[in-house]
């Protein structure tokens, strides 16, 4: 990543307007860190097989209490419980979520148009009660058209799956719909003309948690400077815009922060977070066990 890419004190002043279809609240965080190579020019075989092995050690061999917990399990607050009886996206979220698909396939809103080969809108379930989402599309991403497919993709599904959950019952999505050259940090105009893409998923989506994955996702999703370390570990609130309720959002370290640190603590952090994410939707927590 280009040492330069700093944006210090960067933020836009938001213009909102409450429509049917499009929320226009439009926030650019400064984006001042480096976000370093997320795999070495060269990679290191051994290294990939050992982390492979530990991933599974660490995010897999969770039991979930009782075979039909996720079924009876009650909200923890009764907030959620009062959630849980809105009705969910309208009966065409999925046709909705496609033409945001077929904009961003099309789109040259901004350079990255032009040196993209697919854009990545997102994938899951129109129904999905989180939200995963990243900073940009990767080399992999790119080349495929879907988001996190690459090796902080699968360990994404890998924490995804320690959830009790599955990756088509959530939804995956990232700030940037096309991959920035060299994975270097998204610029202003990028940020600017991507994000309505997303804020338009989430409108239609609803999800009653964001998952931000990385400090350039929670940073430009909550319109703030603060570090990772600071929004980590405790809820924030998302405002999806003018007249329409906030959503909770855990900020966690996105995967490829996981590989390139890959120790016991950073892998606990993380798994703390969903925890209490888990926890948030009245879902059941696994235990670490054996099967």
């Amino acid at each position: 990543m280009p040492k330069g890419a700093s944006f210090r004190g960067a933020l836009f002043s938001f213009a909102a307007a409450a429509t049917k279809t499009q929320s226009l609240f439009f926030v650019a965080s400064a984006m001042r860190r480096q976000y370093n190579a997320r795999m070495s020019k060269e990679v290191d075989t051994d290294k990939v097989v050992r982390q492979h092995l530990e991933m599974e050690g660490f995010f897999t061999g969770y039991v979930i209490r009782g075979a039909k917990a996720r079924e009876s399990a009650e909200p923890l607050h009764p907030e959620s419980q009062e959630k849980a009886s809105i009705p969910g996206p309208s009966s065409n979220a999925a046709e909705e979520l496609e033409a945001i698909a077929a904009e961003v396939r099309r789109c040259c809103k901004c350079g990255l148009g032009a040196t993209r080969t697919h854009g990545v809108p997102g994938e899951g379930s129109p129904n999905a009660r989180i939200m995963f989402i990243g900073e940009a599309p990767g080399a992999d991403e790119d080349a495929q058209g879907r988001p996190f497919v690459g090796r902080a993709g699968q360990l994404l599904d890998k924490i995804i799956a320690a959830c009790g959950l599955k990756r088509e019952e959530v939804y995956i999505a990232n700030i940037l719909k096309c991959r920035p050259p060299d994975n270097r940090d998204p610029r202003e105009d990028e940020v600017f003309s991507c994000l309505p893409y997303l804020q338009r998923q989430i409108e239609v989506i609803r999800p009653q948690v964001i998952v931000a994955l990385g400090a350039h996702a929670a940073r430009t999703l909550l319109g703030t400077e603060k570090s990772i370390g600071q929004l980590r570990g405790q809820f924030q609130e998302y405002s999806p815009g003018l007249g329409q309720p906030t959503i909770r959002l855990m900020a966690t370290y996105h995967p490829a922060y996981i590989l390139r640190n890959y120790t016991p603590d950073t892998r606990r952090r993380v798994w703390e977070d969903m925890k209490k994410v888990l926890v948030e939707l009245g879902l059941p927590v696994p235990d670490r066990g054996k099967g």
